[in-house]
């Protein structure tokens, strides 16, 4: 590619809604455009990248027996009835009606499509097992994109299901998937961490992992130990067991009112009665597909809401709002207690393993000290409720701690089971000619939020610095002065034999300054900068690696050569020196 007819132009600064470095760098160095809040187009630089990160994804799947296909981003809406997401996916789902009125929806993810397509093409065991994937545009109706490419309305995606007869094909084609996804990602180069997840709206059984690209701007929490190799997401993550639980503050052995005037907070409440966040009863009120529910949680502790909502098998969960919470407990907002609150109580198990807590009297400006599990309240629905906190004990080996990093979820597994195949009724026959539903899988990866993890993990001041493997181009030819006819024929001889050779190579033809060109040249990223100045003469160029501060130079011989051989077996570039 000629640089001055390349599509798209480099800004020296970025636009000022650009908040993730990502945003910035993929705006400024011209490979993406923003068209509306989350929705992009890709201009020829980011084109490329995605065909080589599409590429890799492919051959991964490919060698692990998956088939691909391609199915419709619009979609009957009643299939969507028939699996019982329609109403359950929410806002997110991109609902239209066409001139008949009938009703469709804009794809975010293809569970209810390939399952319609399985029970009329998989009939008998003999077809089983099977892997099919896509690489399509997904929609989702985000009520806040951000992050440029992170989260968008409109994303490319890889997503793959598989069928088998039972648990046990299940579960192999899981690892399948699960160990091709590890393959993908350190063939493009990102430092990723799978953890255990919850499976969201895509739902299913047993165990589902997130694979996390680690960076500061993440959205997700990863929470690993310290001693063992458990890691999960914060929203799955298992508490462990406290060493500072209350045991009772020797205040009161019996139930004893407070006045508390305009003190509504736990912060407040530390502050008015002298003790730790620790030593309060915190109690939130839910809406939980419209029944009011209580948790019960220890006041320096934050309510897990994706554990919550799972454990109560809600479709939709948000907090009461305030008239709610008059109803439920007589007082407003900042008072409320489980002693006498006539609604379903879960108690987190940090609550039920203490003696006394001081909670909400649910009066107006009143608490009460001396409450006790089971005496004042009803312990019966306990369970792990809080997200877990840094440096606490890990619940799997009870000997390291939790440690807590940032990360950017690019791809999710999900043994889906039954969930799907049985209403929409996806069926076989098995050996005995019985009907049996089929054991389905599901597992997707980000493939253009993989473009903006790379660059997040892949940058330095001066620009973008690509891992070779999904480059845009493989080296970038700078003459100094194009006007100059020894460096212009030796760099146009050079992009000429790469281009023979198969070698993607991007030449700077362009009449500019040689400082324009470098910052440019880095800021685009391409791996291997040749630059062509007034050693041309001798037949001699000076190779810079866009990951390594110093240059050399070289024969315009031997730097072919090199690069020939590095790119072609997509090696590190950092073994060039």
């Amino acid at each position: 590619m000629r640089q001055s007819r390349l599509f798209a132009q480099t800004y020296r600064e970025a636009p000022t809604e650009a908040d993730t470095t990502s945003h910035r760098l993929l705006l400024r160095a011209g490979f993406i455009r923003q068209l509306a809040a989350g929705v992009y187009a890709y201009l020829p630089l980011g084109r490329r990248v995605l065909r080589k990160l599409e590429s890799i994804v492919r051959e991964e799947m490919d060698r692990a027996g998956a088939q691909e296909l391609l199915m419709p981003a619009m979609q009957p809406a009643k299939l969507w009835q028939e699996s019982g997401r329609y109403a359950a996916y929410g806002p997110e789902l991109m609902r239209l009606n066409d001139r008949h009125d009938r009703e469709f929806a804009l794809g975010p993810t293809h569970e209810e499509v390939v399952t319609a397509l399985a029970r009329e093409e998989i009939y008998s065991y003999r077809k089983l097992p099977a892997i099919v994937y896509q690489i399509q545009t997904k929609f989702r109706d985000e009520r806040r994109p951000r992050f440029g490419l992170m989260r968008g309305r409109e994303f490319l995606m890889k997503d793959a299901y598989s069928f088998d007869a039972d648990s046990e094909g299940l579960e192999q084609s899981y690892r399948t998937m699960y160990d091709a996804y590890g393959r993908i990602f350190q063939r493009v180069g990102l430092n990723v961490r799978p953890v255990e997840a919850d499976p969201g709206t895509i739902g299913g059984e047993g165990g589902t992992h997130e694979f996390m690209a680690l960076a500061d701007i993440g959205e997700d929490t990863i929470v690993s130990c310290s001693h063992c190799g458990y890691a999960a997401n914060l929203e799955k993550a298992e508490a462990g067991t406290l060493t500072d639980v209350t045991r009772g503050n020797g205040l009161a052995p019996e139930l004893e009112k407070i006045h508390t005037p305009n003190v509504r907070t736990i912060d407040e409440l530390a502050a008015f009665l002298q003790v730790p966040a620790s030593a309060l009863l915190k109690t939130m009120l839910y809406d939980a597909d419209g029944t009011i529910v209580a948790i019960l949680l220890r006041g320096d502790h934050e309510v897990n809401e994706t554990k919550l909502q799972a454990h109560l098998q809600a479709a939709q969960l948000t907090l009461a709002d305030e008239a709610a919470v008059i109803r439920a407990t007589g007082a407003p907002v900042g008072f409320a207690g489980p002693v006498g609150l006539n609604v379903s109580l879960l108690v987190d198990r940090t609550i039920a393993a203490g003696e006394e807590w001081i909670a909400g009297a649910n009066e107006r400006d009143y608490h009460v000290r001396g409450v006790k599990p089971g005496r004042d309240f009803s312990v019966e629905a306990t369970g792990d409720f809080r997200n877990v906190g840094e440096e606490e004990r890990c619940a799997r080996c009870e000997e390291g701690a939790y440690l807590f990093r940032k990360g950017i979820e690019l791809g999710h597994v999900f043994k889906l089971g039954t969930k799907y195949s049985e209403p929409l009724g996806a069926a076989y026959l098995d050996k005995e000619g019985r009907k049996r539903p089929l054991m389905m899988g599901c597992y997707g990866i980000g493939v253009s939020r993989m473009m903006a993890a790379a660059v997040e993990q892949h940058h330095d001041e001066a620009g973008i610095v690509w891992p070779s493997a999904i480059a845009p181009f493989c080296v970038h030819i700078v003459p100094i002065s194009i006007k100059d006819e020894v460096q212009r024929t030796l760099a146009e001889n050079l992009y000429e034999r790469f281009l023979a050779a198969g070698i993607d190579a991007l030449i700077d033809d362009r009449d500019e300054r040689a400082g324009v060109k470098f910052k440019d040249s880095d800021l685009i990223g391409v791996p291997v900068r040749l630059v062509v100045g007034k050693q041309a003469a001798s037949g001699e160029v000076e190779m810079k690696l866009r990951n390594l501060p110093d240059s050399m130079t070289l024969t315009a011989e031997d730097a072919f050569k090199i690069v020939c051989d590095k790119m072609r077996n997509r090696e590190s570039t950092d073994e060039f020196l």
